[in-house]
């Protein structure tokens, strides 16, 4: 390697892509599999007619992930976010955990998840150092949730919902993607859980990712649609900003409430100036940006017998690939996205 592309894992050397965005935060796809079937996220083969999984020698086993994620803490990354498909549904997970809380210098681990799980983890996921979780919850009916994930599990998630938000977790949010015609029809019962429960309930407006995404123009609700209609129960109050904890804006509805309503709207109010993220996908590989398929192959590195060296510079040039924008909602950077959101981790 040359002398001038070598680099030196160090929080004095954060990454910094090339528009001054310093990148601390990587989102890990710890598995393309999922115990739910939802509509928008798991597709099946177009030949097969069967749920398109990639084989296990295509995933990145636990000792890889472990080590990219080392080398990522030590160039600057300091935040962890573990997605799926379904994180918890991958055999010996919470060793794995363990594991990457044990490295020094990562301070923050997360975790995404649909919730089936958590009566099962949520205490050794609390043991093991992970204090902040999000729950996707597209429906608080039990048949709609069935039609939308192809399993009758609502009354076990939102119970292990509603038995997280009593346990010791510093923070549980819970993730509704809007979809007109599907389910904005529950928006109200969403916002009406921040007046109940100490949570923050956040409402994410339908994107347009994979290449067999069931999204639609017609199924698109824009964030200000979404806030009028919450603004008909109580006044939305702006909480401050806290670059730290992602895109969403944050109000609390009407006054002292003991839960928060955040919004994330991608292709309204897009929030690609201030992103500080990348995501290694569950089959190794390093995007910049959700919405844009370049990837770079870290794992063909690591398979190679790359130095650490090199994948920290496989790190570095994913974060001088980052576009300044994507290509939706009229922004002109970016590309296209075509990849499976399951194998993204989202």
């Amino acid at each position: 390697m040359k002398e001038k592309d070598s680099v030196s894992f160090s929080h004095e050397n954060s990454l910094v892509d090339l528009f001054s965005r310093t990148i601390s935060y990587l989102r890990l796809s710890l598995t393309d599999r999922c115990n739910l079937r939802c509509l928008y996220c798991i597709t099946e083969d177009e030949t097969t007619g069967k749920l398109s999984k990639l084989s296990h020698d295509d995933l990145l086993s636990y000792e890889e992930m472990l080590r990219i994620v080392r080398i990522a803490v030590d160039m600057g990354i300091s935040k962890l976010r573990l997605t799926g498909g379904e994180p918890l549904f991958r055999r010996n997970v919470m060793h794995f955990i363990k594991q990457l809380a044990a490295l020094d210098k990562l301070d923050d681990i997360r975790l995404t998840t649909n919730g089936v799980l958590l009566d099962k983890y949520g205490s050794q996921l609390i043991e093991a150092g992970v204090r902040k979780i999000n729950i996707s919850l597209d429906t608080l009916q039990r048949s709609r949730f069935k039609q939308i994930t192809g399993k009758d599990y609502f009354q076990r998630v939102w119970q292990n919902i509603e038995q997280a938000i009593e346990m010791d977790f510093s923070s549980v949010k819970v993730n509704m993607v809007v979809m007109r015609g599907i389910n904005d029809d529950e928006i109200l019962d969403f916002a009406r859980i921040s007046l109940e429960k100490d949570v923050q309930v956040r409402f994410i407006e339908f994107m347009p990712v994979g290449s067999s995404t069931s999204w639609r123009s017609d199924t698109y609700m824009s964030m200000a649609e979404i806030m009028k209609r919450i603004e008909t129960l109580a006044p939305l109050h702006a909480l401050a900003a806290n670059r730290l904890e992602g895109p969403a804006r944050t109000f609390r509805l009407g006054e002292n409430p003991p839960g928060t309503l955040g919004f994330i709207s991608p292709l309204s109010h897009n929030f690609c100036d201030r992103c500080n993220r990348l995501r290694l996908t569950s089959e190794g590989k390093l995007r910049s940006c959700l919405l844009s398929d370049a990837e770079l192959d870290v794992r063909e590195v690591l398979r190679q017998g790359g130095s650490d060296e090199l994948i920290g510079q496989t790190i570095l040039n994913a974060t001088r690939n980052k576009p300044k924008g994507h290509a939706l909602g009229g922004q002109a950077q970016g590309e296209s996205c075509y990849g499976r959101m399951s194998r993204i981790g989202g």
